[in-house]
């Protein structure tokens, strides 16, 4: 999610290193080299052989992507997935997920509970083999004991282990509890034994583990939010499975309780929660397709999908594959655009509403204002694209394609009214579409889209190396004035902005390519806008917002965010976006200048310098006051300035940010500053 919402951004200082240039390179004395040479011999001795769980520790970032926060959190959903997968096997019915003092993990199932007797290959009980060896599991079996799975490669249970200071398992199963211990990244400590007795018909695994900290350096504290997020998502894509969510940590433990019998229906009307329903209806499809596996049994592929129609502009597609979020798409989505564009024309034009000779909807016009939730099971699933999060299965596309297509055009022929609402609704939208081109072509004709005519107001680096240039995209001709003439003219360039630029998120397109501000942005920048947006031709890899520290400043930060997150939500994506930090205040003492960005920083300044109460310093209030050597040193020096990275880690819940700060329902606004007021200092009116 964009992280704007609670003030959630991380904040990373960002620190260039200028390049060597050729002259300097060819001063150097030409017998040295700029990287140490290694040792000349290379042989089998030099050849390394990490046992057991030695490379996970080695190499954790191979495992779980990072080893900050999001590879922290990483380690509870691996731990969760093996209990959902005992739901998908129809084994479990309830997940405990509990955050506990000094920041341990519980995580308790009902399911079957992890073997206990021995595994033939490994020659280990089955317990300390899923904890101990990488790539073992149920999940590699004849299909019998997972049809479906999260975990595909039988290492989340091993790595968790390995990256932890402890982890103890407790397994009921079969009427025997069973208890084991490792510590220090995976090592037995208590073997394995027979602890007590339980009721047989009462199964289940308790998972206890402790992060780390010589591997997670950043942080071993867990986040409430993010888990509950996630546990939330996670019921209502298996419906009927109930997952209790806790937070130990305080005098006063919170707890919360997740159970959907509606499943992704009850997720789509959450999504929708704040916005303006064009139909109170959810369209729901559901299906299998019996396939044969390769080793000859038979499985089935389970599709559904809910979808529902708002007022709003904004498509909203969600898909997911064994509850993993296929954030880049993949065959699923590209099986259920086929079947909206082949069933929503056939309808329209069997009922007129496309006349003989008229073109056909778009994709793109059918899903304006859709909401929808793609769910898949897939027995086998093949994951690709950059972060392994986009379904390859060329199959699904077809199963998609008719079992969303027959059971939408059951709906359309059943309900004749709202399909009525629905087809006036994407006529509506066709017609913005060609508005919209037209506008678009009007400012191409003009220049203003064209990549050879650059806006005349930015002020472009010489740098033609996207890597190493930064479009500083300012507040106000003043300080865009003192950025012009304080920047690095090499690497950084300025676009001012005049005033406030349109809220997209309550703006048709036609207005949107229309307005002049936004048409400079696109021009400069260099992707495209979407659906054509191409981040690998962005003529920047820094887009940086600098705007003044008061209300008018944080509004058209807000108003550009959304900006980028409709029409290039890729660059935030992808890192590109970030948000300058210049300085509140500035002190002079004794000739020096000294400059703090917050209150806290100010009191410290103060109380190093031993300034008198009563001390004058300066509180800025725009950018403008500052001047361009001042900015520079502040603000856009990569050796000394500070800068938010935007980032986007959950797009369901930035969709619903973005509704309820932008859109159109004054309600969840007034509930956000409600709710949030008391966290305002300073406040600007």
């Amino acid at each position: 999610m964009i992280e704007e919402k609670k003030e959630a951004l991380e904040e990373t200082k960002t620190t260039e290193t200028n390049s060597v240039s050729e002259i300097e390179i060819s001063e150097m004395n030409k017998e040295e080299t700029l990287l140490e040479k290694a040792d000349a011999k290379y042989d089998a001795e030099n050849i390394q052989v990490l046992e057991g769980l030695e490379a996970v520790r080695k190499r954790p970032g191979m495992y779980i992507g990072t080893t900050s926060s999001a590879g922290l959190h990483h380690l509870v959903w691996e731990i969760v997935d093996n209990a959902i997968d005992e739901a998908l096997a129809g084994y479990c019915t309830e997940v405990r997920v509990s955050i506990n003092p000094g920041d341990t993990i519980t995580v308790i199932d009902n399911g079957r509970g992890i073997p206990v007797d021995v595994v033939k290959k490994s020659g280990l009980s089955g317990v300390e083999t899923v904890y101990t060896v990488l790539h073992a599991g149920g999940k590699f079996g004849d299909g019998d004991t997972y049809k479906v799975s999260g975990g595909l490669h039988g290492v989340g249970a091993s790595v968790v282990n390995a990256l932890s200071e402890w982890c103890e398992v407790t397994v009921k199963k079969d009427g025997g509890i069973y208890y084991i211990k490792f510590e220090n990244g995976g090592k037995i400590v208590e073997h394995l034994s027979r602890i007590g007795d339980c009721d047989p018909k009462k199964n289940g695994t308790a998972v206890t583990f402790k992060p780390d900290p010589t591997i997670f350096t950043d942080t071993t504290r867990f986040d409430y939010e993010i888990i509950r997020d996630r546990m939330r998502q996670v019921a209502y894509l298996n419906k009927g499975i109930r997952i209790i969510v806790e937070d130990k940590r305080e005098e006063e433990p919170t707890r919360e309780t997740f159970c959907y019998k509606g499943g992704i229906k009850e997720y789509v009307l959450f999504i929708n929660n704040h916005k303006t329903k064009l139909l109170d209806e959810i369209i729901y499809c559901e299906g299998f397709t019996p396939i044969t596996l390769n080793n000859g049994k038979e499985s089935r592929i389970y599709i559904e999908a809910a979808m529902q129609y708002d007022t709003g502009y904004s498509a909203n597609i969600f898909s997911f594959c064994n509850n993993v979020h296929t954030q880049e798409g993949g065959m699923h989505e590209t099986g259920f655009r086929d079947a909206m564009r082949r069933i929503i024309n056939g309808y329209a034009k069997e009922y007129k509403f496309i006349k003989d000779g008229d073109d056909d909807f778009t994709y793109d016009d059918i899903t304006e204002g859709l909401t929808c939730v793609l769910s898949v099971k897939h027995p086998n699933p093949q994951f690709e694209g950059q972060t392994k999060t986009k379904l390859g299965n060329s199959e699904v596309r077809r199963i998609v394609s008719q079992i969303v297509g027959d059971q939408l055009n059951r709906f359309l022929l059943e309900n004749p009214k709202l399909a009525r609402v629905i087809i006036e609704k994407i006529t509506t939208a066709a017609s913005a579409r060609l508005a919209a081109r037209k506008a678009r072509e009007d400012i191409r004709r003009k220049g203003g889209l064209e990549l050879n005519t650059l806006p005349g107001k930015l002020a472009d680096c010489s740098s033609k190396n996207p890597e190493e240039c930064e479009l500083f995209i300012v507040e106000g001709n003043s300080a865009g004035g003192s950025a012009k003439n304080g920047r690095n003219r090499e690497t950084q360039a300025i676009l001012p902005l005049r005033g406030k630029i349109l809220n997209v998120e309550k703006a048709q397109a036609k207005r949107i390519f229309a307005n002049v501000e936004i048409g400079n942005m696109i021009t400069a920048i260099g992707g495209g806008i979407d659906p054509e947006f191409d981040v690998s031709k962005i003529r920047y890899h820094k887009i940086v917002i600098m705007t003044d520290a008061d209300v008018d400043g944080s509004h058209i930060r807000v108003l550009l965010l959304t900006f980028f997150y409709r029409f290039m939500r890729p660059l935030i994506a992808g890192g590109y976006v970030y948000i300058a930090q210049p300085p509140l205040y500035k002190v002079d003492y004794h000739g020096k200048q000294y400059y703090a960005y917050n209150d806290a920083q100010l009191e410290k300044i103060k109380t190093q310098l031993k300034l008198k109460p009563g001390y004058p310093f300066q509180r800025y209030k725009g950018l403008g006051e500052m001047d361009a050597e001042q900015l520079w040193e502040t603000t856009m020096n990569p050796e000394k300035r500070k800068m938010i990275r935007v980032t986007l880690n959950d797009a369901i819940k930035a969709e619903q940010v973005f509704t309820d700060l932008m859109g159109d329902n004054v309600d969840p606004r007034k509930e956000f500053i409600n709710t949030n007021a008391r966290f305002v200092r300073n406040l600007d009116i």
